[in-house]
């Protein structure tokens, strides 16, 4: 006899149970659950006393698992209608998946059919058993369903045994938990958007809805050249990445990515020096981690060395005192709210200092949060202003100049390498790698800590960033594709540093086990003003 806690309520158990029996019994809609701080299937047996949380699709976690395995479901529909078609999944646009299938033409009768397909799959909801084999075992079944790219992959993993899920005669493996069951997939839409279709599924922002879908041609082009990209360096998947080995292999590797975002900004400086009359005012916003500050100063250089001197503002410096800054919902100051920012001081400079008048800027003091005098500035002819902040795209923040005066700059780094065809690399860990290192170098923050902020994060992007990206004049992928190769030295012992008892323990571990396909590649040859050096350290452009 033991005792399981659920969601408060005590519950009294003779012999071993599910997780999914329970919740049927409870009538609890859930799709995984938490057992005392571990993330666990709904086929995991309880036998011994236990707290458990269920999960549904308001839940990060919840939704992870749904859309790990709707993608499973999708190559299952495809293999039993195109035996022989190649699926591979990336990221793209309005928070989805864009599918690809060599060999088929994806037209709307293809994804009738595909839909038709999948809906009998989850009509029958087929069992799909978790099975435990050796790497030499999971070789043959990959190679029996043509995954020859999980095979490459599994070079790489260091256990010598593999999780595979089965459904009829089916096998695949998605570096994910799974559910129970086809059955429980209920919500999912295609939608042709080339060089493929998008898959979209339930998200946890939207209280488990899907979200319209939102077209965002500027940044689908961002994304196009970014999948351009990876073939261009032969590597859009980790094992492809994995193969620079050697020194001379791995440098030629960092210098390409490097030399790749030269070119873009050697591109975007020529594209403001033709309108450099007309351009008072460069806006550079993005989400957070996505390098704002070392690409302002990478921009100024860049004007610079064409005759160019543009004056850094930092927006910080024009956050209102404690007793004025918004509130949040948990209680504390809001500096991610627009509102929180004096919008009518910092116009009144902006006003000023285009109009040829001195200005002294103001130096914001966060720990009294109060503001003190700071440089005297005045600009000369033709001397635009930079500011960067997660506001700079809003026309709210600069309502005292016109919009033919400003050149929007929205950065992100938007990746297009995945583990292998059937799992991308979430762009938004990208991002939350970078934030782990750099919070933990330089910042003095635990992981923990880190985490605990990230939700709130994540909101202030949906309600302030994303919404203004498509305004912008230009998009700038900040990503570089050998990144996570350095990263992972840095970030694996900040997230194997948390305990297993964590409530952060789940997002760690899940992080952990993607790095762990990763190889360490030597930092020194990246240059000192790489936008990865505002991780990692030794920028140019900071004095740490």
């Amino acid at each position: 006899m033991f005792k399981v806690n659920v969601n408060n309520k005590e519950m009294v158990y003779e012999h071993k149970i599910t997780l999914e029996a329970i919740a049927e019994s409870l009538n609890i809609k859930a799709y995984c659950a938490k057992v005392d701080n571990r993330l666990r299937e709904l086929t995991y047996y309880l036998n011994r006393d236990s707290k458990v949380e269920f999960l549904d699709l308001k839940d990060i976690e919840g939704v992870s698992i749904y859309q790990t395995t709707l993608r499973y479901l999708l190559v299952y529909a495809i293999k039993r209608i195109v035996p022989k078609g190649v699926v591979k999944f990336s990221q793209n646009i309005s928070r989805s998946f864009l599918c690809t299938v060599n060999g088929v033409r994806e037209n709307q009768a293809f994804l009738d059919k595909l839909t038709e397909e999948m809906d009998k799959i989850i009509k029958e909801n087929y069992p799909i058993i978790r099975t435990k084999v050796s790497k030499t075992e999971a070789e043959k079944i990959f190679a029996g369903e043509g995954f020859y790219d999980k095979i490459e992959i599994l070079k790489y993993r260091e256990e010598n045994t593999v999780h595979t899920y089965k459904c009829n005669d089916y096998y695949n493996y998605m570096y994910g938990y799974m559910l129970p069951s086809t059955g429980y997939i209920d919500k999912f839409k295609l939608t042709l958007h080339k060089p493929g279709f998008l898959l979209q599924y339930p998200r946890s922002e939207e209280n488990g809805a899907i979200p319209d879908f939102e077209d965002s041609p500027s940044l689908s082009s961002v994304i196009n050249d970014a999948y351009k990209w990876s073939k261009t360096c032969r590597i859009e998947n980790l094992a492809s990445m994995n193969s620079f080995t050697n020194t001379r292999e791995y440098v030629d590797f960092v210098n390409m990515c490097e030399t790749a975002h030269n070119n873009r900004l050697a591109y975007l400086g020529d594209l403001i020096k033709k309108n450099i009359k007309n351009i008072k005012l460069i806006a550079i916003a993005g989400p957070s981690s996505s390098g704002k500050t070392t690409f302002s100063n990478r921009l100024r250089v860049e004007l610079m060395s064409r005759g160019i001197f543009p004056l850094l503002i930092s927006i910080d410096n024009y956050y209102k005192g404690h007793d004025e800054t918004p509130i949040d919902e948990n209680g504390k100051l809001d500096y991610e709210h627009i509102e929180a920012i004096d919008l009518d001081y910092f116009n009144q400079q902006l006003t000023e200092l285009t109009e040829g008048k001195t200005v002294i800027l103001p130096e914001y003091d966060f720990k009294d949060g109060e503001r003190k005098q700071g440089a005297s500035v005045k600009l000369g002819k033709n001397q635009p202003i930079i500011i960067e902040g997660i506001h700079a795209l809003n026309e709210r923040l600069t309502s005292s100049m016109a919009r033919e005066e400003k050149y929007k700059i929205y950065i992100t780094p938007y990746p297009q390498i995945n583990i292998d065809n059937h799992n991308p690399i979430r762009v938004t860990d990208i991002r939350l790698l970078r934030r782990i290192v750099r919070d933990a170098q330089f910042r003095k923050t635990t992981p923990e800590e880190t985490f605990k902020m990230w939700p709130s994060v994540r909101r202030g992007e949906f309600k302030w960033i994303y919404p203004f990206q498509e305004e912008a004049d230009f998009i700038f992928n900040t990503e570089l594709t050998y990144e996570i190769m350095v990263m992972k030295k840095y970030a694996m012992p900040v997230l194997q540093s948390i305990a297993d008892d964590s409530e952060y323990f789940i997002t760690a571990n899940r992080l952990i086990k993607f790095l762990k396909y990763v190889k360490v590649i030597d930092e020194k040859y990246v240059p000192c003003n790489s936008i990865l050096r505002e991780f990692i350290g030794g920028s140019c452009f900071y004095d740490r």
